[in-house]
């Protein structure tokens, strides 16, 4: 009991002597960064230039993922997909195999979640197109047409209209099958393919429009009847997957961990867009090698002018230092006032920068930045600077402790100048 009222009060009487001493060194670096206009003016912004560069670079970025997936989402794969096991490594070979019974009631069984906007059936297939003079191999899908205009917000009808529920017999062509086969809104074609039990059946369908999603190799074989007709084409029941359509992306991972719950034990596999998706995995980690190399330099940048600025100021002030230590200020002192300064400074420009970066990011988003197509796209857009908290609070932090770091050597160095040479300056 005595040793812990010891303690208290040694802990007591030190932070007694503490905050004084610190209270007027904060005092007398807030005096010296006002006077010091220039050297000030220098410092704050170098950092600020790296805290904006770093909140516009991290929020570039971070628009071109939400982008590219949401691309991804609404023009092809939805939020959620539910099949059966082995699909994706069969399906495409042998589509007849992996149909879902009465698709149906689990469609109601999902769609009965209030994050759930939509649940559509899909069958794919593969055959060939005719347009009267030649033939060209296609991938097909059989879809809930109403559905998925609703869901396919980020597919472009470049010609024509989007393939409704009363377009029975209508067909949507990838532009780069209606390039192939010169097809317009309102040409006949022939879809050729085999049924279910290997016999070859074919069906009149009319183009109603022509769509260019974000991938040129998906558009270049891509087709979609309504699912009704890809059942008689196929002499099948059911459909090959469900596409599950969220209200929010944000709400994928829950839906996936409930749902994946949910069905757990049965036939099924339920799959998320960012795994169906092998393109944005790549263009991820793709750009996020690029932009980490961007993000490095930017920071290699930011501590290189911090260090030269601060080095500049410490070394100009030798005189300034060498009058302290002849009236009686200890090295230690010399020491703890240039890192006060800097913390102050780094703080202000740290703030500043963030605030301002934000102010460019919101300025530079009204405009929009407009960029080329990405790689094995079809489709350029338009890219803003997004707001990301854990972006801006990892580039003040940046800024901040760089500053900080920058004024350790500088400090301690000056500091152990003699009293007679750094006199020698006031001279």
């Amino acid at each position: 009991m005595h040793v812990e009222n010891a303690l208290s009060n040694r802990l007591r009487q030190t932070l007694n002597t503490m905050i004084p001493v610190y209270a007027a060194t904060a005092k007398l670096a807030v005096r010296n960064i006002l006077r010091q206009k220039f050297r000030t003016g220098m410092t704050l912004a170098a950092i600020m230039f790296g805290v904006v560069s770093l909140v516009l670079a991290g929020g570039f970025v971070a628009d071109i993922f939400i982008q590219l997936g949401e691309t991804i989402i609404h023009s092809q794969t939805g939020h959620l997909q539910l099949f059966k096991q082995d699909f994706l490594d069969k399906g495409t070979r042998y589509p007849e195999r992996f149909l879902i019974d009465k698709p149906e009631e689990i469609a109601t069984r999902i769609a009965a979640h209030p994050e759930v906007d939509a649940v559509m059936g899909r069958v794919y297939f593969s055959g060939l197109l005719n347009n009267g003079r030649r033939d060209l191999p296609v991938i097909g899908e059989g879809v809930e047409p109403d559905k998925e205009a609703k869901l396919g917000s980020l597919l472009k009808i470049v010609e024509g209209e989007q393939l409704r529920d009363q377009d029975t017999e209508g067909v949507l062509v990838g532009q780069g099958v209606a390039h192939s086969l010169g097809l317009k809104p309102g040409d006949s074609v022939t879809l050729v393919t085999n049924s279910a039990e290997g016999a070859m059946n074919t069906l009149e369908f009319r183009v109603v429009g022509v769509f260019q999603s974000f991938s040129k190799e998906f558009d270049a074989r891509a087709v979609r009847i309504p699912l009704a007709a890809t059942q008689e084409l196929m002499q099948i029941q059911g459909a090959n997957q469900l596409v599950v359509a969220l209200h929010r992306t944000e709400d994928t991972d829950l839906m996936l961990a409930r749902l994946g719950a949910e069905f757990s034990g049965t036939a099924f596999d339920l799959r998320s867009w960012r795994t169906l998706s092998d393109f944005y995995d790549k263009s991820v980690q793709l750009y996020d090698a690029q932009f980490g190399v961007l993000r490095l330099i930017i920071l290699v940048m930011v501590l290189l002018s911090v260090t030269n600025s601060v080095n500049m100021s410490v070394f100009e002030r030798q005189g300034e230092f060498g009058t302290m230590q002849a009236l009686g200020n200890r090295h230690r002192d010399i020491t703890r006032l240039i890192i006060v300064e800097c913390t102050i400074l780094g703080l202000v420009g740290a703030l500043a920068g963030a605030l301002l970066g934000m102010g460019l990011a919101l300025l530079i988003s009204t405009i929009g930045i407009s960029m080329p197509p990405p790689p094995n796209a079809n489709i350029g857009y338009t890219a803003f600077i997004r707001i990301v908290p854990a972006t801006v609070i990892g580039a003040f932090f940046v800024g901040f402790i760089a500053t900080v770091l920058a004024s350790v050597y500088p400090a301690f160095k000056v500091s152990r100048i003699p009293v007679v040479d750094a006199l020698r300056q006031n001279v």
